[in-house]
């Protein structure tokens, strides 16, 4: 844990920004090597440290991912130019490309369909979809039904429900 300068409140190793106070916490942050990959409907298996290696038949076409700030899982996002964040709750009839209800996202206040992730160019785009309780990027609230761009290292909380967006920096 790091403790905020300003508010003194302590926040997860990694993160850029007081989710308090929202002041910046004045150290860069080393994107991770590994990402993990899963399944909603698997267990959460524990997060890889930074300075893992991936296994040599690894193959990540993901250039970027969310981490869940209270259990350090990562998501990769891939395989779609846009993304829904969001949770299941009983007979919904449209689904979240990423459900986040393993992560306790009802108990963050994330609503069913949260807000949309856009991966474009190689930047990358957030909306919120008029959620109950509002989407913040670095502790500024966002309008409903606007569209931001998204850097490297933003602290995302959807409700309480906090994710860092974290954008791979390419080897070759």
């Amino acid at each position: 844990m790091i403790e905020c300068t300003t508010c003194h409140a302590k926040d997860f190793e990694g993160a850029l920004f007081c989710s308090n106070c929202g002041a910046s916490l004045g150290f860069s942050y080393k994107s991770p090597t590994v990402t993990n990959h899963f399944s909603a409907h698997e267990p959460v298996p524990e997060p890889q440290p930074l300075e893992a290696k991936p296994p040599s038949n690894h193959k990540n076409s993901a250039w970027a991912s969310l981490k869940i700030i209270d259990n350090g899982q990562i998501i990769p996002l891939e395989s779609s130019h846009e993304l829904t964040l969001g949770r299941v709750s009983g007979n919904q009839p449209i689904l979240p490309d990423i459900d986040l209800t393993p992560f306790q996202a009802y108990e963050g206040g994330v609503s069913r369909l949260h807000a949309t992730i856009r991966l474009d160019s190689g930047k990358v785009f957030i909306t919120d979809l008029g959620s109950a309780n509002g989407t913040r990027i670095n502790g500024k609230k966002m309008a409903a039904h606007s569209i931001q761009e998204i850097a490297d290292g933003d602290m995302i909380s959807l409700g309480k429900f906090r994710i860092q967006l974290l954008i791979h920096k390419s080897n070759e």
